[in-house]
């Protein structure tokens, strides 16, 4: 995925910009980036965070350098941000986007006589210059940013930092989250609002789809006004979104306690004690036990010094190795143990699989497993969220698998909760991942927990749902 922070002020903002980027170090793997705009033109640094903190690359840089506003972006693949020179004059963008018809506007792009593009390290398009050639194509930034909205199929949310201010936009749907915030001298947006508070910011708007503003030392303007549809992804408050933020003015770790306590509202298991899975299923599973009235403990530990999640590779098997390195077992609250987990979800259950089998081999008498969202059937095409490359990866896609055969096209038939095809699904996963038991939430109920009308929530990886498409 990806997020981002930016800052205008009067007086030098180089340290808060530091700080509020790095507080969205969960949401991305590969690159970090900073913008500071100068008075002699743009100051741009991007580097790896594949094998370091982000404080720690940027850390010398930002020391000596001066600027009232800049801005800063995580990412998981691109590099950003990019300094652009054009007929609207200089200007530093980043983005958070998945565009699933990249090669369509590509292609369109070259047409205009002109146009070219660099390759990204992967020999790929960088989604981020293709957002500033549509952007460029027109005679404002305002209308730049509606051609980007109105031409990406997928999302896009945009920070253009200009000669005169900076300019925030959120997606057309509103799948991420654009919140602005305000302190003495100083206006900020952000994507994740744990990054205002121990910068004493104030949480003042929450941005709407399509939603365009352009933000001066002296204020916030308006450029565009929300649309009236929002799809914004539930699985931020499931599992991406770190737990003292809020989305919608929702905080992300009531949520998760919510979710929890739905869970046992429809349990009947009697276990010795309830655990999460670090990190998020650890609020969920607090939900959990604070609901049913069992003792809440924690059979794994995480090791965080050495393996935080920024530092995870992408390859498979070294991605087992890391997730089995960094959960230390409790012995003694495992051996002769009726256990019940609660897990933010179940992607392709590799990993969870090697955790159930460790916690038998450690004298476990039960395992029972409980993730706070439906079966995960479709692979996210709108914020980039799962790793996995086809949706026959996903653990629920294998059991239907199993079920029905490779070319079985009825997938709608397992979204429906109790339902046969269902119960035979989430049992054949239960195989699978050697539980004594496994039970997801209801989608009805994890709506209820976020507290958001489901027209108005993103659920598309649970039930294929489109309204807007």
């Amino acid at each position: 995925m990806g997020g981002f922070f930016g800052i205008i002020s009067k007086t030098n903002a180089v340290k808060d910009l530091f700080f509020g980027t790095d507080y969205h170090s969960h949401l991305g793997t590969k690159r970090g980036g900073l913008a500071v705009k100068k008075q002699n033109g743009f100051f741009k640094s991007i580097h790896s965070i594949e094998n370091a903190l982000f404080r720690s690359k940027f850390a010398d840089e930002v020391r000596d350098l001066r600027g009232n506003s800049g801005i800063g972006v995580i990412s998981d693949y691109e590099n950003q941000p990019l300094v652009i020179r054009s007929h609207l004059g200089d200007y530093a963008i980043v983005t958070v986007s998945a565009i699933n018809n990249m090669e369509f506007l590509y292609q369109k792009a070259l047409k205009n006589k002109g146009i070219h593009f660099s390759e990204s390290s992967r020999g790929e398009i960088n989604p981020t210059e293709l957002v500033a050639a549509l952007i460029n194509q027109e005679q404002s930034f305002e209308k730049g940013i509606v051609n980007v909205q109105e031409s990406i199929k997928g999302s896009c949310s945009i920070l253009i930092l200009t000669e005169k201010g900076l300019y925030a936009s959120r997606d057309k749907l509103g799948r991420t989250p654009i919140v602005l915030g305000e302190k003495k001298d100083s206006y900020a947006v952000t994507l994740e609002t744990c990054a205002f508070p121990n910068l004493n910011f104030k949480t003042i708007q929450y941005l709407g789809p399509g939603e365009i503003v352009f933000m001066t030392e002296q204020g916030i303007e308006q450029k565009k006004s929300p649309q009236k549809n929002m799809q914004i992804c539930a699985f931020l408050w499931v599992y991406y979104g770190y737990p003292s933020s809020s989305y919608e003015g929702i905080n992300v770790e009531f949520v998760r306690n919510q979710c929890g306590a739905k869970l046992s509202e429809n349990d009947d298991i009697q276990p010795d004690f309830v655990a999460g899975i670090p990190d998020s299923g650890i609020a969920h599973g607090l939900g959990y036990a604070n609901k049913a009235g069992i003792p809440f403990k924690r059979p794994f530990v995480k090791y965080t010094p050495t393996w935080q999640r920024s530092f995870m590779p992408q390859e498979q098997k070294s991605r087992d190795l890391v997730a089995t390195m960094k959960l230390i077992p409790v012995h003694k609250m495992i051996r002769q143990k009726k256990l019940l987990f609660c897990e933010d979800s179940i992607v392709r259950g590799t990993q969870l699989k090697d955790t159930i089998q460790r916690l038998f081999d450690l004298g476990a008498l039960e395992v029972h497993m409980r993730p706070a969202c439906p079966p995960l059937l479709f692979k996210c095409k709108f914020l980039n969220f799962s790793r996995s490359k086809s949706e026959l990866d996903l653990a629920a896609r294998k059991a239907i698998i199993q079920l029905e055969g490779q070319d079985f096209s009825g997938i709608q038939e397992y979204t429906q909760y109790g339902s046969d095809k269902y119960s035979q699904m989430v049992d054949k996963i239960r195989q699978r991942l050697n539980l004594t038991s496994l039970k997801y939430q209801k989608l009805n109920d994890l709506v209820e927990a976020i507290g958001l009308p489901k027209q108005r929530l993103c659920t598309y990886c649970w039930d294929g749902t489109e309204p807007y498409a």
